[in-house]
């Protein structure tokens, strides 16, 4: 049974600073790209970032650029993601997943799916 757990989601003031952490079981990790998605109340779910399998390519939306980097720990089935400068509009609940497909920013392209860690950034 394939599990994503997310965890590290919580309260910050704007220009905080919060590292998610998703812990995969029941997969072979390291053959999985991995992305972080995330869904604010009444939005649809939107990209975030992406890596591949070998941690050594990544994507990021826009509107995290520069803010935002997600990494992967192959030997422990887990990938993070560091948010810094946070702001607002970056309140959401977070998702991790994992795609078959090399790197991908597509979430119809990811077979599984966490939970979800809420992120609540206040002004």
């Amino acid at each position: 049974q394939v599990q994503l757990v997310e965890s590290g989601g919580g309260l910050v003031q704007a220009g905080g600073s919060l590292r998610l952490s998703c812990a995969a079981s029941g997969l072979s990790f390291s053959v999985y790209a991995m992305g972080w998605f995330r869904q604010a109340p009444g939005k649809e779910r939107d990209f975030v970032a992406t890596i591949n399998w070998t941690g050594d390519n990544t994507v990021y939306a826009d509107s995290v650029k520069g803010r935002f980097t997600i990494s992967r720990d192959n030997a422990k089935s887990t990938v993070y993601l560091q948010m810094n400068s946070l702001k607002p509009e970056d309140t959401a609940v977070y998702y991790c997943a994992a795609s078959v497909r090399y790197i991908s920013t597509k979430g119809s392209e990811y077979v599984h799916w966490g939970q979800g860690t809420q992120v609540t950034v206040s002004s």
